[in-house]
């Protein structure tokens, strides 16, 4: 046998645990930092594991708000968020955490208490089909009814959710299995393939650029870090091409790279958009040109442009138009191989570049600080705060209009910056906040929410002041589901129904929960706020929350 390749499994010399126990110490020995919880009676065996555990035990309000958390934290490393919760109801809450970590392609493992392995098919206390439930939504759901493979299975679903396109995996833990006896195995972990720039590749790379004059490159999804980062950006620069960043992911290419072409999505601005059809070359690194991106599988559609997509996932799921070569590589992988290889700048990528920067640094240009009279606007609220924001500072938000200001004026400078839903989830600002501060306690995380998408989760605030988290929180109140609201408008103009919102004071919610609460109702408030809030955090470390209301368009309850 190769020395080199490590054994299925191997025994621990003397160690008998359970199978509840094998699966925690299974999840530390492969790096996991934390698992946000919701407890339930189900897999008490688990809880008990990470009593001792040195894993931290993120105790959450909700399985909705654990499931962001866990899906952020994939977002920001290596390894997969995990997430606990109990069976039936806790399940179905959790769902929607799972969905956004699929269309995001985010590695997450959601762990499942189930009910004992003979009550099954008798519509048991909160019984359900986890198969039924989750197998379209998740890329593998795997039960535990061996406890001996307890090692095993575990290291399969953190293999299975990192590996191809990353993803969500489901793992239920029957509550008989779990307190089985099992002699102690260890599963080494498995390696990830990164695929990588063939020769081939680079040939055939080398001759598009080389026939291009307006090459445009569009970063997007989750599997970057920082050297991969800094590396493409410094070759994007050396060679004066462009790079675009897809809705949500800002911060692969530093906004104020030379390079930075600005964000493509919803609430785009029109010259952004139209590049993809003016650009004679495009790349897409980490992501592919879905709905999204070319506005509804609009843009882009002419079989005469070339189209190069750097993407692991071989199914190319969710692209648009046509596509001249697929380079199969992470965008790790494909970085390290690119800035090795020969590429000759052309002269006309100069002038080009500089147009979309030009185009970029005048949509991100921000507001005049002087306040205005009337209610308070989202335009005084980011011109107040970004010249006292940190380099590294992240941002993270949900879903709604509110996303539009963070979207242009955030200046999302490092991975990660920028922590969000492609999907469009709400709800998902707040658990993204604690599991941002959770990773990165030395840096600023600012949390922007709408007053409806804050609703769903704001509970997370609780969980924040019990670990000590110090986010700042901004709630942009106009009393309404806006987007729904403006689509509503335009399509049913003056029918006003199922939109409007009656709010509590935030700002006092906020003090409630350990934290400082600013309620700011005119726009001469904004800055004091601001300034305030972040003193407040920098002096307690406890977390603040603005709460801002902007001007309101026709109430109706």
């Amino acid at each position: 046998m190769d020395t080199a390749i490590a054994p299925r499994t191997q025994p621990i010399p003397t160690l008998v645990e359970t199978a509840g126990h094998a699966v925690v110490r299974t999840l530390e020995e492969h790096g996991i930092r934390r698992a946000y919880v919701v407890p339930g009676e189900s897999y008490l065996d688990v809880l008990d594991g990470l009593y001792e555990s040195t894993i931290d035990t993120i105790v959450c309000r909700h399985e909705g708000g654990a499931a962001y958390m866990a899906e952020a934290e994939g977002k920001i490393g290596r390894l997969p968020g995990i997430a606990m919760v109990t069976r039936g109801p806790g399940a179905a809450n959790a769902h929607v955490g799972l969905h956004t970590a699929w269309q995001d392609s985010t590695p997450m493992i959601l762990f499942v208490g189930l009910i004992p392995t003979a009550h099954r098919g008798r519509e048991a206390f909160q019984e359900f089909d986890i198969q039924a439930w989750f197998d379209s939504g998740a890329k593998a759901v795997f039960v535990l009814d061996s406890a001996a493979r307890a090692a095993e299975l575990v290291a399969e679903a953190i293999f299975t959710a990192r590996s191809g396109r990353p993803g969500p995996v489901v793992v239920g833990l029957p509550e008989d299995v779990l307190t089985e006896k099992i002699p102690g195995l260890r599963h080494p972990e498995l390696p990830v393939a990164g695929g990588g720039l063939t020769r081939r590749d680079g040939i055939a790379l080398a001759g598009a650029l080389a026939r291009s004059e307006r090459p445009l490159f569009v970063t997007g999804g989750s599997d970057w870090d920082d050297d991969t980062t800094q590396k493409l950006t410094a070759w994007l620069e050396r060679h004066h091409i462009p790079a675009a960043a897809e809705w949500r992911t800002e911060g692969v290419v530093p906004f104020d790279s030379p390079s930075y072409a600005g964000p493509i999505g919803y609430g785009r601005p029109k010259p952004t958009v139209d590049i993809l059809d003016q650009a004679d070359l495009l790349i897409y690194v980490g992501t592919v040109p879905g709905d999204v991106l070319t506005g509804g599988f609009h843009a882009r559609q002419g079989w005469s442009k070339e189209n190069v997509l750097v993407s692991i996932d071989t199914r190319l799921r969710g692209r648009s138009g046509a596509v001249t070569q697929h380079i199969v590589a992470r965008p790790g992988h494909f970085v390290r191989d690119l800035v090795e290889f020969d590429i000759q700048t052309r002269p006309e990528w100069a002038a080009w570049t500089s147009q979309l920067r030009a185009q970029q640094v005048a949509f991100s240009d921000l507001p005049a600080v002087g306040e205005a009279e009337g209610p308070a606007r989202m335009d005084t609220l980011m011109a107040s705060l970004v010249p006292l924001l940190e380099r590294d500072a992240i941002v993270t938000f949900g879903a709604g209009e509110h996303t539009n200001w963070a979207h242009r004026y955030f200046p999302a400078a490092t991975f990660t910056s920028m922590l969000s839903a492609g999907n469009g989830s709400m709800g998902y600002s707040v658990p993204a906040a604690v599991a941002a501060s959770l990773n990165f306690p030395g840096r600023q995380v600012v949390c922007i929410a709408g007053d409806g998408e804050f609703l769903m989760n704001g509970q997370e605030l609780a969980t924040a002041a019990q670990y000590g988290l110090s986010p700042l929180v901004v709630v942009m109140d106009n009393q309404e589901y806006g987007t729904i609201r403006t689509h509503q408008e335009r399509n049913y103009p003056g029918r006003v129904s199922g939109t409007q919102l009656r709010n509590p004071n935030f700002a006092t919610l906020a003090d409630a929960y350990g934290g400082r609460g600013y309620r700011v109702e005119a726009d001469g408030q904004v800055g004091a706020a601001v300034r305030s809030a972040l003193d407040f955090i920098a002096t307690t470390g406890s977390f603040a929350l603005i709460h801002l209301l902007v001007e309101q368009r026709r109430q109706a309850y």
